[in-house]
């Protein structure tokens, strides 16, 4: 029977993966909110390569990374897989893991923590509670009412708006907010959903028997605190994490003699592009080969509408082809890379200015290329969920740009009703399962029923077209083209007819003939 990894098993470990830098030499200078496996693979790995700070890792809702990590006093394994190889490497920059469920206090005073001068996130876009059309937070979602209610913060701006605050009243000095997920301007729209939040909670105090003087003053004061002393820089975030499997884990297992719980996969490639604009200290992250710039928008805009729009269409529409896998969606000489490759460079490459030395051919073949790395079983309903926090970003402003330029966007059409097929049947071409995993199913199922689309033949398509567009919370202005509509119908009545692959098919042999 095999042993857990951990601290006093470490040097069981073979020693061309242990860690290059004693892990308990490391100091908590980096709070991290979100600590799933993306994190660990990315800005941990970054972390760990430079060798200097460790983190401090927090889980909103299940403890269950804290159950996998804790007892393995924070060491997992990246195993890094480029078709037939896999490269195992333990981490030991994670040094604590808290859960912000069971101890919301804990987690406020970490970010208060004078040695503490970055607290980062990965929560996924529909962690951040607000309208993707927007950019405002939704006070009036159930969490976020709670969190400005006054029970323990348990949204992940709750936590960060009650952590700051503390850092405030210890005067703990400057921190650098630095969000990682997928969010157009992800650092100043974080800042944003702050000063809502903030904001709302001034109003709810300002109640009958409050002192509105005192409440404007006191969130004046936090406020011009904030100004002098936080920073939420951009950044823009590019790795391949599947979910680990039960056979990745015994892999990790075999590979280095210990069993590991926390295991995390992911592809060879890896990029990190920050704002350099830190408030304060921060760990040497271009030693790990992370590019601080005066500008990320360039590269989070190629990236978002080129390989993220991009791999969101491949899953719906590979999902309604019945592919598990988005690696299978894949061929060399496949419509679907056919229909990829058009996506990025007919569609999303003509709405963006690529950083320089960028070429937008060879970034595409790159980003197919990577998607076919079938040893990494990124499953098509992973990276379909959540489509109503991803669409806008991903693949609508694309659609939106096109049209303002009097343009058909033909290609980003397609994918977004893939996304409506998929919502409209939940199922396969071949009649699988495709289940929906996003946080405004309820208002597609009920928005559905009442355009009475339950028949998911071609002849609802215009139904479920009106049904789905009029979100406008997903759809902002979009929800009013009449082009972009009569795009969508045309589009979902062929898929409804002949199903994802004779679509794809027919829509690259027309654009080829």
């Amino acid at each position: 029977m095999r042993g857990r990894l951990s601290l006093a098993d470490l040097h069981r470990v073979p020693g061309s993966c242990r860690p290059a830098v004693d892990p308990r030499a490391r100091r908590v200078s980096v709070v991290h909110l979100g600590i799933g496996a993306f994190h660990r693979a990315h800005q941990a790995f970054y972390t760990e390569e430079c060798g200097e700070a460790g983190i401090c890792g927090v889980t909103q809702r299940s403890a269950r990374v804290v159950e996998q990590l804790a007892p393995q006093d924070g060491l997992y394994t990246l195993l890094v897989r480029d078709g037939a190889e896999a490269r195992p490497r333990v981490m030991g920059a994670v040094r604590e893991v808290l859960h912000a469920g069971a101890d919301p206090g804990a987690v406020a005073a970490r970010i208060a923590d004078p040695e503490v001068s970055v607290v980062s996130l990965t929560v996924s876009e529909k962690g951040y509670r607000h309208d993707p059309a927007t950019g405002l937070i939704r006070t009036g979602d159930p969490e976020i009412a709670a969190d400005l209610a006054g029970r323990p913060a348990r949204t992940v701006i709750g936590q960060l708006v009650s952590g700051l605050k503390a850092r405030f009243a210890a005067g703990a000095g400057p921190v650098t907010v630095l969000c990682c997920d997928n969010l157009p301007s992800n650092g100043p729209t974080v800042r944003g959903l702050v000063m809502d939040y903030l904001a709302a909670e001034a109003a709810g105090r300002a109640a009958p028997g409050a002192c509105p003087a005192s409440v404007a003053y006191g969130m004046e004061s936090l406020w011009y605190w904030m100004r002098a002393n936080v920073t939420f820089p951009a950044t823009m975030v590019d790795r391949i994490v599947p979910a680990a499997t039960d056979a990745d884990r015994a892999e990790v297992a075999s590979l280095i003699g210990l069993a590991d719980l926390g295991a995390v996969v992911a592809e060879p490639f890896t990029q990190w592009v920050i704002e350099d604009s830190f408030a304060g200290p921060r760990p040497s992250w271009e030693k790990a080969g992370a590019q601080l710039v005066p500008d990320v928008a360039p590269y989070e805009k190629v990236k978002l509408r080129l390989l993220n729009g991009a791999h969101s269409a491949l899953a719906y529409l590979g999902g309604l082809a019945g592919h598990e896998f988005i690696a299978d969606v894949l061929s060399p000489d496949d419509a679907f890379a056919a229909f990829a490759r058009s996506l990025m460079l007919s569609d999303a490459a003509a709405t963006v200015v690529a950083p320089d030395g960028m070429e937008p051919e060879r970034y595409a073949e790159s980003v197919l290329r990577r998607f076919r790395n079938a040893a990494l079983r990124h499953r098509c309903a992973q990276v379909a969920m959540d489509g109503s926090q991803k669409l806008p970003q991903r693949l609508l402003g694309t659609a939106s740009d096109r049209l303002a330029a009097g343009e058909t966007p033909v290609w980003a059409g397609l994918a977004v009703a893939a996304w409506m097929r998929h919502v409209w049947t939940r199922r396969s071409d071949t009649g699988a399962a495709f289940g929906v995993d996003d946080p405004l199913a309820g208002v597609f199922s009920e928005r559905l029923a009442a355009a009475g689309a339950g028949d998911d033949s071609a002849s609802s398509a215009g139904a479920v077209v009106d049904a789905l567009l009029g979100i406008r919370d997903v759809f902002g202005s979009l929800s009013e083209s009449a082009e972009f509509r009569e795009l969508l119908t045309g589009h979902l009545e062929r898929l409804a007819t002949d199903g994802a692959r004779r679509t794809v098919a027919a829509l690259v042999a027309e654009a080829g003939s």
